[in-house]
């Protein structure tokens, strides 16, 4: 095969409407549909031939209400359920139990804290690291005890750390080090698209696999709905290739569907790991164009920081194998033996699990915003704020720090867009500065602050990312790399246009409209 020949390992999915009535989606939507549909109408079937069903619907939703008072969710998605049980009292207060029962993602839960508990002790603090940290001042030794309460997140040091400030530098890199690896390539994606981008790394996974090397890829179920067929992963497999799909969708209501995979990870030996915003398709490295320019960021780490990686996919990885043996990860997680030393900076490479309590990721995020004293800068495909994101962003440029943020010019889904703009101008009275990218779309999800901090991942500023989706990042503290991603900051600030109080009324009347209407439903998108 040639190096310009795309390797495609199924037949080409069938695009625009024809796609969508072909297509497995349908099947599962119609199916999904036709139960909920079910449902509301057993709903109105009971208050059409019950005579008093107002007394017990009014007495029933302030049952609910009170529950919700009590209920440890966000206030913003309190809100939006009382909305709902407002105008539809009974099917909404069901809509409710049935969310917070969790129904088909119990098994999920019990075994992910299962892998958590047997692993987490497998990789230990690096002596003396914590230590330096602690006398430092800079708080990102609370950050790690933090951190620990919810898996294994180790501070490094001996870390080198490597900033790409677009999808086509990050993709030329991951070539590269693939073409290096001896013993291992593990790798997990939200999304996976056959095309140029996909193709060329399969040819070396094929390659490798071939010459002995476990490789292995792990993607969301998602991608089964919208880019690949349901049989992919054996496809793979008969390339021998380990392929697998976390949570699969079937056409079952479940509320196990709101948390996908959304981590992006590359393994190779132990010794190098990617993550970062980019995808395996052709638009994220602009090979093909859908919302104008696509921007996009990733970091390469090479050294001790690896192992916290490599630990956070093994966990993925088998967490469907519940009754087996637990496997031994341990092999994997050791120190290989001829990492160069890099003794500037520190990396806590984290996770964020949707299954416990702990909003891990918002929580990182406002810890840098808290104890901001010159600037942040941040770099976010999506605005879908709570009100402790929001406060500690106003919070943070009421006392004098520069909070700038860049989002996208072109939206990707204008719904989305509409629910940014709604905090706009919240955001610009407090003093946050708000800038949109012309060229196109932002899909980077990046926090700079001080030139000494920074987090580069998958994290968005959504509910999606922040309560929904397993996610992944690396923080940063003292790392060389943060001045790239600071001048990348700056480099990108001059494609923008900046909103200003003085632009807001000229924004078109949809966005306007839409934002507000959709605010009642944010925390459900």
């Amino acid at each position: 095969m040639s190096g310009s020949e795309i390797l495609r390992l199924a037949k080409p999915m069938r695009k625009g409407f024809l796609r969508l009535i072909f297509s497995r989606f349908l099947v599962i939507l119609t199916l999904l549909l036709l139960q909920v549909g079910i449902l509301v109408g057993i709903f109105w079937w009971i208050t059409e031939y019950i005579p008093h069903f107002r007394i017990f619907e009014f007495i029933f939703s302030a049952a609910m209400v009170i529950y919700l008072f009590n209920n440890s969710m966000d206030s913003a998605a309190k809100l939006t359920w009382m909305f709902l049980i407002a105008i539809m009292p009974i099917s909404g207060a069901f809509f409710l139990l049935y969310t917070q029962t969790n129904l088909g993602h119990r098994v999920l839960k019990r075994r992910v804290e299962e892998l958590i508990r047997e692993t987490k002790a497998l990789i230990r603090q690096p002596e003396g690291v914590r230590e330096e940290l602690e006398a430092d001042g800079s708080g990102t030794d609370d950050l790690a005890t933090y951190l620990n309460l919810t898996g294994c997140f180790p501070i490094y040091k001996n870390t080198e750390v490597v900033y790409f400030p677009q999808g086509e530098d990050s993709f030329r890199m991951l070539l590269e080090e693939l073409k290096k690896a001896e013993h291992y390539i593990f790798m997990e994606f939200f999304l996976i698209e056959e095309g140029y981008m996909w193709s060329e790394v399969l040819k070396i996974l094929v390659e490798k696999a071939a010459s002995g090397v476990d490789v292995r890829v792990l993607y969301d179920g998602l991608s089964e709905i919208f880019t690949l067929p349901k049989n992919y992963y054996q496809l793979l497999e008969k390339q021998g290739i380990r392929a697998k799909t976390f949570a699969p969708i079937h056409p079952f209501v479940s509320s196990r569907y709101n948390y996908r995979d959304h981590r992006k990870i590359v393994i190779i030996d132990g010794k190098t790991a990617f993550t970062g915003g980019f995808n395996l398709a052709d638009e994220y490295i602009n090979r093909v164009k859908r919302f104008g320019h696509w921007k996009d960021t990733s970091v390469l780490l090479r050294g001790s920081a690896v192992k916290s990686f490599t630990l956070m996919f093994l966990q993925m990885w088998t967490v469907d194998e519940e009754g087996e043996k637990s496997p031994d990860f341990l092999p994997y997680l050791q120190e290989p033996e001829d990492v160069p030393e890099h003794p500037s900076g520190y990396v806590i490479p984290y996770a964020d699990c949707p299954l416990d309590a702990e909003k891990v990721g918002e929580t990182v995020y406002m810890d840098i915003l808290n104890r901001a004293t010159d600037y942040v800068h941040i770099m976010t495909p999506y605005l879908i704020l709570d009100g402790e994101m929001q406060a500690s962003l106003e919070y943070a440029a009421k006392r004098g720090v520069d909070v700038k943020l860049i989002l996208p010019g072109i939206p990707d889904k204008k719904m989305a867009y509409a629910l940014a703009k709604s905090h706009y101008q919240a955001l610009l009275e407090a003093g946050v500065k708000i800038y949109e990218y012309s060229p196109g779309f932002i899909h980077a999800k990046v926090f700079v602050s001080d030139d000494v901090k920074a987090v580069v991942g998958t994290i968005n500023l959504d509910y999606r990312s922040l309560y929904h989706h397993f996610e992944c990042a690396a923080y940063l503290y003292r790392c060389a790399c943060i001045s790239d991603m600071e001048k990348d900051f700056q480099e990108t600030l001059c494609k923008c246009r900046e909103v200003t109080l003085k632009t807001l009324p000229n924004e078109k009347r949809f966005y306007k409209i839409a934002g507000k209407l959709m605010k009642f439903v944010a925390p459900l998108m």
